[in-house]
């Protein structure tokens, strides 16, 4: 039978409730890195050297391998999780095969887990563009993954694909050296050290790594998307569309079926109708090629650590870049600070895509007991302070965040009390409040979400870890 939400506000008051407690009491740097895929895995990190997986389906906590973080471990660490993986690879945005049958992949992988509910994405060789079901895999190097529906070309050493499972990406606090900045593949059960070079030379004040993933539960997420009319070495055209210059500017197009399938690029900038990509096409599009418009896979971006300056990760490249935004941003964030790429707002000015502005932002209350709020756009490469009301609540040390739609969910300090910020609206409500008390305020971000799914149903809890604590209560959202 199909879950019926009958919630109704005021009706029905909300109210947390007790979930198996962490294994470890939340500490200063303590953070959630949330994943958005299949199952909805959160990694809590509370050390150089402890992380654990929450399952939410189970309500229950596993150890992972030590990250083994380099640095002293407190303020300013944090992490996200990324939209595809490549296991141990690094400085790259894809895998190659080894052999296959029309439902079976060779990969080049030592898989480590039962991965079964996941899907491979496959970006060229045969069978190009499909995303697939793993159904099954074996354990260990060289694994196969079975998968449906059959394919009607054969898998081969030419298939280029990549894992839609989660990789988290974590940013170490303290002195930067080599161990800084690690990621951890699920598929693998890995950690891998990644390239620090480019990040501030100490970090010591509270920060957000903030990624904009193409894939988000179980299905793309798009924000805008057509058959070609024409294309070229560089670019894609759909006669007809009335996009604004530059609107999809560091976001990425992706071929699904049809001329050049599979590949991925990103759009350097836009016309009305016409896409330029940052990299020649392998094959160029035609009027055949069906495509999609998502945020960018590739990029990763920091921000915080008391200053204004802003860096972002390439994934392929394993390089950061310190971005020289046109308009900066007016003042340096600090303790209790937030970072969210914000994707689902339901409003009709924010998902028109002619002039789109889910996933365009990411926003940022800067925290330093202030009510100050920024948004970084990521298109035009500006900041711009946000005007909202009432603005009178302030959020420093102790305050934690996570984003559901287009709403920013905040837990005030050490208070228990809780808001909601509308993107949209740019409004701020009162929420809720904790009856059970927190310990002394500590930075660190230990909230997230969690969506049931029933069909169209979608029933969304926000989940959170109290401060000085290892006591972790959900409510959900009415």
């Amino acid at each position: 039978m199909p879950t019926t939400n009958g919630n109704r506000k005021i009706l029905d008051l909300k109210r947390w409730e007790f979930c198996t407690p962490a294994p470890a009491a939340k500490v200063a740097g303590a953070f959630f890195a949330s994943s958005r895929h299949y199952r909805q895995q959160q990694l809590y990190v509370t050390s150089n050297t402890a992380a654990w997986l929450y399952n939410p389906n189970e309500d229950g906590w596993v150890a992972v391998p030590s990250p083994a973080l380099a640095g002293t471990f407190g303020a300013g660490a944090s992490g996200c999780a990324a939209g595809f993986s490549v296991g141990t690879a690094v400085g790259a945005a894809s895998l190659t095969a080894t052999g296959g049958t029309t439902t079976t992949i060779v990969t080049n992988q030592t898989l480590a887990r039962d991965i079964r509910g996941y899907k491979v994405q496959i970006l060229a060789g045969p069978n190009a563009g499909a995303t697939l079901d793993i159904v099954s895999n074996t354990i260990g190097a060289n694994a196969t993954i079975t998968i449906t529906p059959a394919q009607g070309a054969a898998f081969t050493s030419s298939t280029v694909y990549r894992l839609l499972t989660p990789t988290f990406y974590v940013v170490g606090a303290g002195t930067l050296a080599s161990g800084s900045f690690r990621k951890y593949c699920f598929a693998t059960n890995s950690w891998t050290t990644l390239a620090q070079t480019g990040l501030p030379a100490t970090i010591g004040t509270d920060g957000k790594l903030v990624s904009t993933p193409s894939w988000m539960d179980n299905a793309y997420l798009n924000f805008g998307s057509g058959t070609a009319t024409s294309g070229a070495a560089s670019t894609l055209t759909q006669t007809g569309k009335t996009w604004a210059t530059n609107q999809w500017a560091n976001s990425q197009v992706r071929i699904v079926t049809g001329t050049g399938a599979g590949q991925i690029r990103t759009i350097a900038s836009n016309t009305a109708a016409t896409l330029t990509v940052s990299a020649a096409w392998t094959t160029n599009p035609d009027a055949t090629s069906v495509y999609e418009i998502q945020g960018n896979d590739d990029f990763l971006y920091y921000l915080g650590n008391n200053a204004v300056t802003l860096y972002r990760y390439s994934i392929s490249a394993n390089t950061w870049t310190t971005l020289s935004p046109g308009v900066a941003r007016a003042g340096a964030p600090a303790a209790g600070m937030s970072g969210h790429w914000v994707w689902g707002a339901t409003e009709t000015d924010w998902t028109a895509e002619s002039a789109i502005q889910n996933g365009r932002y990411i926003y940022s209350f800067r925290g330093a007991g202030g009510v100050a709020l920024d948004r970084y756009d990521i298109a035009a490469n500006t900041w711009t302070a946000v005007t909202y009301a009432p603005a009178v609540e302030t959020f420093t040390t102790g305050s934690s965040y996570t984003l559901i739609d287009g709403d920013i969910y905040i837990n005030k300090e050490a208070t228990g009390r809780w808001f909601r910020f509308k993107c949209a609206t740019s409004e701020m409500d009162g929420w809720t409040t904790q009856l059970y008390p927190h310990g002394a305020a500590l930075v660190g971000d230990t909230s997230f979400d969690v969506t049931y799914f029933d069909g169209a149903t979608e029933i969304h809890y926000v989940y959170s870890i109290l401060n000085t604590s290892n006591i972790m209560l959900r409510q959900m959202v009415i």
